[in-house]
């Protein structure tokens, strides 16, 4: 099945018959490896039946064919010329479409094959090639076949770590050379031919891919290519390793296993007839679909990017320039390859005589990138210019050195580009992950304890590994953090505590890691964005080269065996049936295996593949391993011989288990994240979650409903499984309402109504999944299938509806029936109840994925204005206006038509919505309203903020205002308070009726005593240092904590207000009067020059200027407005411990305060002072509202 995957194939004479040679691979349960080399050739079929059966078949097939079609096109595939030749053209098929024994010579696949416990491919490859060149030579080989068979099985033993090995093959000497332990691990397949066929810049994206687990289809009619691409991509990858499905050639048997919801690198034949749009792939929102025999990648949507991607091209082209391959790739495949390598013989010629060879490389890729023809004239520059720049060198290190490199100058070649890539691509994680070690979590109980709670266990601070990147590098790494092969890399890591313990690979990587700390003295962390190219290079060459001059160990000769006479005889043309007698028992004794079995051998060989492939080496390890590959395990290898329609269900029963678990690990893991990022705002705990973290978190749970829907389709439509989904059930529902018999598309939910509150509240939003994918159809910068579909998911977890909707979408059993075969996720039922219950969780947290990733959209807002009955509102004659503020912009005044109270407007998403300016232009008879509060509705998401205020707007009025700033707080409905009382505490709320009202009766006033206004100061102020320790992307609304309700100037209004003489019954003092009569002061003693001291006299003309800059603002704000204008201005210019000093002076303030007044008592006043002085070193930028019409 895997030395022949297409199974027998026969030939005439008139077909090509070269024989073909390819690797494989299998992977055992326990995820250990061998390897197998096969080469395919084709003999003479001498059995008459067979040549007289198959001219039978090709008179049947041929008479058939006509009456199929009449106009004759071939189908070729009945089982003639089904070679690997890709000549065979439409017309050579017509003319060779018949078999005539008389005339034709037939011929049938044979296949020879070794299996290896390491991949020596190139030995392998010459091993089979020289047996196959003593078949069919004219003259006999030396000694029989078995002898040399029998020499590769028992006497040539693996070479030693660290050390090169020479034995005989049929014709000449082989030879194989392993790599020591602290150098990168074997690896035998020739990079360049992955280059050649795809290209730096898709090899790049595809290893992108594959190191964030995406599922990756490789797709060519040549096996061995199929093989060479999937183990380089994996190889590439040191120390991390692919932990998933790993099939690189995938029989034709086994092609349901492409439905696997589960990662997965697989690599599948193509007959190079049909093109890429007649495969039916069962998913494809995040599939890496590769072509390689066409140059040609398709990637999974929003792929980030791989940091430093330019620079790692450009020093991935330069050494490819240096072998003479173009970074674009591919040559040998373009009609251009025939014109550029005539160019290139003269190119050197002309470009030595005008002095333009390149001393320097250019910078290639930038050209590469804008245009394709004048990017293959650049390569060739550079490449013509630095092949001769490499000749120089050659000849210089050949005159150094007197080694005499054993193998061939082509091979060596090889060695030197493989481990000169290897090394580049290695040197990217070293530099990444160079103090990996500090953010490693190891565990505080015994590894057992461990092991059985790993699921729980957090191994790795991720935020804080994050929070020290270079911004570019974190769309990537944040992804590539939430990986199963990270993960196991760190388990790892925590499982080896000491060095002879530690997993070769770990080993490796670790020293790396040492030497670069050493280099880069600037310890413990090298976070910069600057590129660091790589320096181990010539070591890593050094080492290969001095093992392929001085071999380490020759094998045993081949010799003649006790074999019985007329054994072993030679037919030319046919590979003789061996003896196995002779070959199945080794020599009794050899110096090099004290084993005298084959099957201790292998039994042997498993335990060093665990070491070798696995680092495994004890039980608990095993254990957790298989364990944590469990998923993989069942499919990574199936058992070949059965493939029953039991054995296939059982295989979908486990992807079902294993989504369902993935599906718990993942919101589990999300709520944490979220939960403790909410303790850390309510003072708990160390904040742990950064924005682009969310972000990942949500674009893999995407990734993960994508799965579930794409397993068991019956047909694939679009890229997005479960979009495709949605539109169907849409499609149903729209045909139902047309019928007639069905009545509402939603369900209305009562949001923020009290059953005992009779106060106007707006109506509330329909519940509706269908209305939700209106909106999403309607946002234009949308454009594909998938793209759709995570919006969607983004939207539904925003209104906390992502369970309600998907149980609503299933609820159709008709259409999943349609839709899915019996053994789908969707169709197991009680595994669909776990995972929708799994989902309800996320209501318990609030995320706002929605809002702060779509910031370009439209978005209606619904406006209602609720102005106090018991005043008069009605009468009210002048022309209101409003202006809305969020986190991401404001919408600018909005005139509100008279005696209308709500309205619906549109503009660009202002974010989580934080203050709004409230006014009238105090025309007509009756300018004066009493407003309650404001209630704003996103229309989309539904996120409701209320915003009170509960005072006046009207001359002459309260404190004279006509505009109001208000401060807003998030609503959540009471359907879901109702359910669970522990919900996400709201965000900070705004200042609350009752202090509005103070200063409409000071007879109501809650006195607060000294200790209390000192705790409200030092509450504020803490809350805005701890803003400015959050990260960026995680800070709140400073709005909230200046204005809000316990805000700072909420706490410094107390403070102002504490024994505060108001000397009529009638007439209300206000703090701003107070103030300006201060600024009076200080203007007329600056004017009778009784001056105190410099630093005194800046802080009173400082304070003078902002009292009279916000007076002349033409904003017709009240004087408690302009209090809270003066305090954010203060803040903002770190002055107002500056005038809390000044004022505590000031004989204005012995006149208008009490003896027991707080501002006069210097010990208060000096703690004040000290307390605001913490606000010193932050840099606080007011939000455009809170200072219009100010300009200081």
């Amino acid at each position: 099945m895997l030395c022949m995957p297409k199974g027998l194939a026969f030939k005439t004479q008139a077909d090509c018959r070269e024989p073909q040679f390819h690797s494989f691979i299998i992977t055992r349960e326990d995820g250990s490896r061998t390897f197998g080399f096969s080469l395919t050739f084709f003999e003479e079929v001498t059995s008459k039946q067979i040549c007289s059966a198959m001219q039978t078949l090709y008179h049947m097939h041929n008479a058939e064919y006509d009456i199929l079609h009449t106009p004759p096109s071939n189908d070729k595939e009945s089982c003639s010329s089904t070679g690997d030749c890709n000549g065979t053209s439409v017309s050579k098929l017509q003319r060779f479409n018949s078999y005539d024994i008389s005339r034709d010579t037939l011929y049938v696949s044979k296949c020879i094959c070794l299996i290896t416990p390491m991949s020596f491919m190139k030995a392998c490859k010459k091993v089979l090639e020289q047996l196959h060149q003593a078949v069919t030579s004219p003259q006999p080989p030396p000694l029989p076949l078995e002898s040399y068979i029998y020499n590769i099985l028992y006497e040539v033993p693996l070479p030693p770590a660290g050390r090169s090995l020479k034995f005989s093959g049929v014709y000449g000497p082989i030879i194989c050379q392993r790599p020591s332990t602290n150098e990168l691990p074997l690896f035998d397949f020739p990079v360049k031919e992955v280059f050649e066929l795809l290209g730096v810049e898709n090899v790049v994206q595809l290893f992108t891919c594959a190191l964030l687990e995406f599922q990756i289809l490789l797709y060519s009619q040549h096996y061995q290519r199929l093989m060479t691409v999937a183990e380089t991509i994996t190889a590439l990858m040191f120390p991390f390793q692919w932990q998933h499905v790993y099939v690189p050639i995938l029989p034709a048997s086994l092609l349901h296993f492409l439905d696997a919801p589960v990662p997965y690198l697989m690599g599948l034949h193509s007959n190079g007839l049909d093109d890429r749009s007649k495969l039916e792939l069962p998913q494809e929102a995040n599939l890496c679909f590769v072509d390689v025999d066409n140059h040609f990648i398709e990637l999974p949507e929003d792929l980030p990017q791989f940091p430093n991607k330019l620079e790692f091209i450009q020093e991935i082209s330069e050494i490819l320039m240096a072998f003479g391959i173009p970074p674009e790739g591919n040559l040998h495949c373009s009609e251009s390859a025939s014109k550029m390598k005539s160019l290139r013989a003269c190119d050197l010629v002309s470009d030595k005589r005008n002095g333009n060879i390149a001393g320097s490389p250019l910078n290639s890729y930038e050209l590469l990138k804008e245009n394709e023809t004048i990017a293959r004239l650049q390569a060739l520059v550079k490449r013509t210019g630095v092949s001769l720049e490499k000749l120089e060198v050659r000849e210089e290190t050949s005159s150094k050195k007197d080694l005499k490199i054993q193998c061939d100058e082509e091979e060596f070649k090889i060695y030197q580009l493989n481990i000169q890539i290897r090394e580049v691509f290695a040197n990217r994680f070293t530099q990444m992950f160079a103090d990996y070690e500090v953010f490693v979590i190891q565990p505080s109980q015994d590894k057992e304890s461990w092991f059985t709670n790993r699921e729980q266990m957090q191994n790795f601070d991720k935020a804080s590994f994050l929070s020290d990147q270079p911004e570019p590098y974190l769309p990537f790494l944040s992804r590539f953090l939430e990986t199963q092969m990270f993960a196991s890399f760190i388990d790892n890591k925590i499982m080896c505590h000491d060095e002879d313990d530690k997993d070769p690979v770990l080993r490796v990587f670790d020293s790396r890691v040492d030497k670069i700390r050493l280099l880069n003295v600037r310890t413990p962390t090298l976070r910069t964005s600057m590129y660091q190219k790589c320096t181990t290079i010539d070591e890593a060459e050094k080492s290969i080269e001095l093992r392929l001059a001085k071999i380490d160990h020759t094998a045993v000769h081949p010799h003649l065996l006790d074999m019985k006479i007329g054994q072993g005889k030679y037919e030319l043309g046919f590979f003789p049936k061996l003896q196995s007698d002779v070959l199945s028992t080794g020599p009794a004794s050899n110096k090099w295996t004290k084993r005298n079995a084959p099957a201790q051998w292998r039994r042997k060989d498993r335990q060093k593949q665990h070491t070798e492939h696995l680092r495994l080496d004890n039980d608990q390890r095993e254990k957790y391993i298989q364990e944590a590959r469990n998923l993989g395990s069942t499919i990574r290898q199936p058992k070949l011989s059965n493939l029953s329609p039991s054995v296939i269900a059982q295989t979908n029963w486990k992807f079902v288990e294993g989504l369902l678990k993935e599906c718990r690990n993942k919101t589990k893991r999300m709520l944490v994240e979220k939960m403790g990022r909410e303790a850390v705002e309510l003072g708990h705990g160390e904040v742990n979650i950064t924005g682009v973290e969310e972000n990942t978190l949500i674009a893999s749970l995407c990734d993960l409903l994508e799965r579930i829907w794409s397993h068991g389709l019956q047909v694939k439509q679009g890229k997005s499984a479960l979009w495709s989904h949605l539109l169907h059930y849409l499609e149903n529902r729209q045909r139902r309402t047309t019928s007639g018999s069905f009545s509402t598309s939603g369900i209305l939910l009562d949001s923020e109504r009290r059953k005992s509150d009779t106060s106007p509240a707006m109506s509330p939003l329909r519940i509706s999944l269908i209305q939700d994918m209106r909106h999403i159809q309607n946002i234009s910068e949308i454009k594909t299938d998938v793209g759709k579909a995570r919006a969607w998911v983004r939207l539904s977890m925003e209104k906390k509806l992502l369970s309600r909707h998907l149980k609503q979408l299933l609820s159709d059993h008709e259409l999943t029936k349609k839709l899915y075969k019996r053994y789908a996720f969707l169709r197991c039922d009680d595994e669909k109840e776990q995972f929708l219950y799994h989902l309800l969780s996320f209501n318990a947290v609030d995320y706002f994925c929605f809002t702060n990733v779509f910031t370009t959209i439209l978005i209606p807002y619904h406006i209602l204005i609720v102005p106090s009955k018991k005043l008069g509102g009605s009468m009210f004659t002048a022309n209101p206006w409003i202006c809305i503020s969020g986190e991401l912009g404001e919408t600018g005044v909005l005139q509100i038509p008279r005696n209308i109270l709500e309205m619906t407007f549109e503009c660009q998403n202002l974010g989580k919505l934080t203050t709004v300016q409230i006014g009238h232009d105090n025309s007509g008879l009756y300018a004066k309203w009493l407003v309650e509060y404001v209630m704003v509705r996103n229309e989309i998401t539904g996120h409701t903020y209320k915003f009170p205020c509960g005072r006046w707007l009207g001359k002459g009025m309260d404190d004279g205002s006509l505009e109001r700033i208000l401060v807003g707080e998030l609503l959540t409905s009471h359907t879901e308070a109702d359910e669970r009382q522990c919900r996400t505490p709201p965000l900070q709320q705004s200042p609350s009726m009752i202090r509005r009202f103070v200063t409409i009766s000071p007879n109501n006033k809650p006195k607060l005593n000294t200790g209390q206004i000192q705790e409200a100061i030092g509450e504020a102020v803490n809350g805005i240092v701890k803003h400015f320790h959050k990260p960026e992307k995680e800070r709140g609304s400073l709005t909230l904590l200046l204005c809000g309700e316990s805000g700072l100037v909420s706490a410094l209004e107390q403070v102002f207000q504490h024994g505060f003489k108001s000397p009529r019954l009638f007439k209300n003092v206000f703090i701003w009067d107070f103030l300006e009569k201060a600024q009076t002061y200080y203007e007329t003693l600056e004017q009778s020059e009784m001056v105190p001291e410099e630093n005194w006299q800046t802080r009173a003309r400082n304070f003078c200027r902002f009292i009279t800059a916000i007076n002349n603002t033409p904003r017709n704000i009240g004087k408690d407005g302009k209090f809270q204008m003066l305090v954010c201005l203060g803040a903002r210019d770190h002055l107002l411990h500056h005038w809390i000093a000044l004022l505590a002076d000031c004989p204005i303030t012995a006149q208008m305060y009490e003896d027991m007044a707080l501002i006069k008592d210097h010990t208060l006043v000096n703690s004040l002072i000290r307390v605001l002085q913490t606000l010193q070193e932050f840099n606080i930028t007011l939000e455009a509202s809170l200072v219009k019409g100010i300009d200081i």
